[in-house]
């Protein structure tokens, strides 16, 4: 079973070396840097999801790159999760009296990125702003940019390739869900490693990682469906609310009670009593509303 003390995600385990990282962005950036380009790791701890950490966060060649992996639903709220991220690592890496001297004082250019490997069909590529969020949006007086990279099985394959680890991650990854759908979750995962080593498929790493691998993976699923059943519980109490407030506003336009249960599924035993309305005082047992 999960066990929950794994906040590392697979991922943070696997690229969280500055060799990898290197290859990795390459990859992304269609950059070339060589093994003497230095690669400094910054990721601060649970500031973009509390559940697990699955960011990366480092700088390279005067770049801030701020890298996901999320196999959840993408969310639209992803640039506002980066913009308190990034102040929080620029606040980490600048000189605080530099921001009051005269002349100006130069930054690493932010980069944000998520790979996507979740279920739901999204393209090769898309982005997320910042701007979306605003309220008024005649101008943008501060915008956040999101590239989000597909990197399910049959997506960005040119891209993939250029990083063995990246390669074999997302083989991993497919080949877990492959036989998840035929067992457990835990079988799944002990069976793709067994399948995944036997085919020199991050073979090194599974050989040495095996059982936190399991771990990690058994407790990212799982927080996944707690997820999704958190999702499907919220939707259904706000339908059990909109109920609530159209009986309320049909009552109050004198509808009576066997229509308004027919139109929103409350029994007529329960719009008869004024409990029903506390905030009402017009309620009389068995009358409905006297308006």
């Amino acid at each position: 079973m999960a066990n929950r003390s794994y906040k590392d995600s697979v991922f943070t385990l696997l690229f969280n070396d500055p060799d990898k990282i290197r290859e990795l962005y390459n990859a992304i950036a269609g950059t070339a840097y060589n093994a003497g380009t230095p690669v400094i790791i910054n990721t601060l701890e649970d500031v973009l999801f509390n559940d697990r950490k699955n960011d990366i966060s480092f700088l390279i060649d005067d770049r801030l790159v701020v890298l996901i992996e999320h196999q959840s639903t993408i969310n639209q709220n992803m640039p506002l999760r980066f913009l308190l991220y990034i102040a929080r690592i620029y606040e980490k890496i600048v000189d605080n009296r530099a921001m009051y001297r005269k002349f100006l004082y130069k930054i690493p250019r932010p980069e944000f990125i998520v790979l996507y490997n979740g279920k739901e069909e999204v393209p090769d590529e898309s982005i997320l702003k910042l701007s979306k969020a605003f309220k008024e949006s005649d101008e943008v007086p501060l915008e956040l940019v999101v590239k989000v990279l597909n990197i399910n099985r049959g997506h960005n394959e040119k891209l993939v390739e250029q990083s063995r680890d990246l390669q074999d991650y997302t083989i991993f990854v497919d080949r877990v869900g492959k036989y998840e759908e035929s067992g457990g979750l835990d079988q799944a995962i002990i069976a793709a490693i067994k399948d995944c080593i036997k085919k020199n498929v991050l073979r090194e790493f599974l050989e040495k990682h095996s059982t936190e691998v399991l771990n990690m993976l058994t407790a990212e699923f799982d927080m996944d469906i707690a997820l999704e059943v958190a999702r499907e519980e919220a939707r259904e109490e706000g339908m059990e609310k909109s109920r609530y407030e159209m009986a309320c506003k049909m009552k109050k336009a004198g509808f009576p009670s066997e229509q308004i249960s027919m139109l929103t599924g409350i029994p007529v035993e329960k719009l008869e009593y004024s409990e029903f309305f506390p905030e009402s005082t017009n309620v009389e047992p068995g009358k409905g509303f006297s308006l």
